[in-house]
């Protein structure tokens, strides 16, 4: 899978080889799952998922931002952003490290 993104498909075709359900189950658990992290974002919960790491929202103020071409000066929104903090486990295996991922 190098060099390519992990998409939803992915995700579907995976549950469906090792989970025993069918195809349309497995679209299905897979749109659940991801619609309830993304409800859980847009209230402003955090998404801890053991193993592997913790989704949360952050507010970000109004600030002034530059047009890096131009240099004019460009007022940036404020808005909500999604940060993504790996856990050690994650850390540990992307680096090589024998950890086990739980669950």
């Amino acid at each position: 899978m190098a060099g390519r993104n992990l998409t939803r498909v992915d995700l579907t075709e995976a549950v469906y080889q090792k989970g025993g359900f069918s195809r349309m189950e497995s679209a299905e658990l897979v749109s659940q799952v991801l619609a309830k992290i993304c409800d859980c974002l847009a209230a402003g919960e955090d998404v801890k998922l053991s193993g592997f790491g913790l989704f949360a929202v952050r507010d970000k103020t109004q600030r002034v931002g530059r047009n890096p071409r131009t240099g004019v000066e460009v007022p940036i929104e404020p808005r909500r952003v999604v940060t993504f903090r790996p856990s050690h486990v994650l850390k540990a295996h992307i680096n090589g490290a024998p950890a086990e991922i739980e669950g």
